[in-house]
């Protein structure tokens, strides 16, 4: 039996391949549109404050399940004697987190019908771990004026955004998967 070394050239792939630059590129944009149109005042006044009130009701109506004299007004939750007042400002609303996802999901190539159903799941799950984030600083406050700072600062605001990434990756997971054409090859690194 003899053995020979054959030598075979493998066609140079480009770098990034086209998908994934088309994806990163659309999501950058998409980030960028989404960021600026928040900070714009039709946005602030008619989206953001409005939908941060109702997040401040919903706050305010969990804490109000342990303690009855929790109130909400506006973007603001205080407890009954008015010494201590959360208020739920920009970036602590957890619109930021779900502008990623949304730009993520839209970004990445898939039917329509399941980019919807991410956004609204991705919405949701972003939002219930903000009212938990929310709840638990009103408390730390009333507690420890530096744990909430370090809570706040630090600890919750990787969260949010840690979110929205596991959010996308499990929605990425549950994604139908595209037959591949006879004859192409996938390539692992």
């Amino acid at each position: 039996m003899k053995l020979s070394a054959q030598s075979t050239t493998i066609p140079a792939l480009p770098w990034p391949p086209l998908p994934m630059l088309r994806f990163i590129l659309l999501f950058l944009a998409l980030l960028l549109v989404l960021f600026v149109a928040e900070l714009t005042s039709p946005v602030e006044r008619h989206v953001i404050l409005p939908f941060t009130a109702v997040l401040a009701d919903a706050s305010a109506w969990i804490i109000h399940l342990f303690d009855g004299s929790t109130v909400a007004n506006g973007k603001l939750i205080q407890n009954a004697s008015g010494t201590f007042i959360v208020s739920i400002e920009r970036g602590c609303n957890g619109i930021e987190a779900v502008i990623i996802l949304i730009s993520a999901i839209l970004a990445f190539p898939s039917p329509w019908k399941h980019r919807v159903l991410g956004l609204v799941l991705g919405f949701v799950a972003i939002q219930m771990l903000n009212l938990v984030r929310i709840v638990s600083l009103f408390y730390l406050g009333l507690w420890s004026p530096v744990w909430f700072k370090w809570f706040h600062e630090y600890l919750w605001q990787a969260l949010i955004v840690l979110d929205a990434l596991i959010v996308f990756l499990v929605w990425l997971r549950y994604l139908p998967q595209s037959p591949r054409e006879p004859g192409t090859l996938a390539v692992a690194d």
